[in-house]
């Protein structure tokens, strides 16, 4: 019998940090969460630890680390940098993969690359700092090349209760619409979409997005 292949996932007790893990153990890996309070997920191992105490020594040995990190208050929302930074730091010329969990405000919505969604008019408001955060996030990782990050955004309208449909479209940097002309996803298909990345990890220091088909 082959040994189950060994994942951590950093904020596993956020929602969507306890899809993935759901995923992934389901698929059979072995799953560590990492989190300040009481495990609230199916991971087979816990380790009750604030994300920016967590050590090298920590995450020895894991395939792969999940960072499901989330800030959405104005005073909170730098540490999406810095916790994903520390992470890095943490794997830095290891051969464990460090996958994101980002947002989908940083996505270009031109050819060119030149703007961002949270960029253009119609982007909510309310949501421009956290996409403006995440954005930043991104650009840190994207000068690094002494960890193997991934960054995967999901789509516009990311659906906290939406229906896992088994299925979504693997996309790039750009806003991508389905048939239907949606960009949207729900976070149990998000959690799959990840999970794949895990399995596969075909995506070294780039950014990639998945939508509902």
């Amino acid at each position: 019998m082959t040994e189950a292949r060994k994942i951590a996932v950093v904020a596993s007790n956020g929602r969507t940090g306890q899809l993935i893990v759901k995923e992934a153990v389901d698929r059979g890996f072995d799953v560590t969460g990492f989190a300040r309070s009481a495990n609230k997920s199916a991971a087979q191992h816990f380790v009750q630890k604030d994300i920016m105490d967590i050590t090298a020594e920590d995450l020895a040995g894991f395939e792969a680390v999940v960072d499901a990190f989330g800030a959405w208050t104005p005073e909170t929302l730098p540490l999406h940098t810095t916790t994903s930074q520390h992470l890095a730091d943490v794997l830095s010329g290891t051969d464990t993969r460090l996958l994101i969990v980002g947002g989908a405000g940083s996505l270009y919505v031109d050819p060119e690359h030149t703007t961002q969604l949270y960029q253009t008019p119609d982007f909510p408001e309310a949501y421009v700092p956290t996409a403006s955060a995440q954005a930043d996030e991104l650009a840190e990782l994207r000068k690094r090349d002494d960890v193997k990050w991934t960054f995967v955004s999901p789509a516009g309208d990311f659906q906290a209760d939406g229906e896992r449909t088994g299925t979504y479209i693997l996309a790039g940097e750009e806003l991508t619409l389905n048939d239907r002309g949606e960009s949207v996803i729900s976070y149990a298909d998000y959690a799959l979409a990840m999970v794949d990345e895990v399995e596969k990890g075909d995506h070294i220091r780039q950014r990639i997005s998945v939508v509902r088909k």
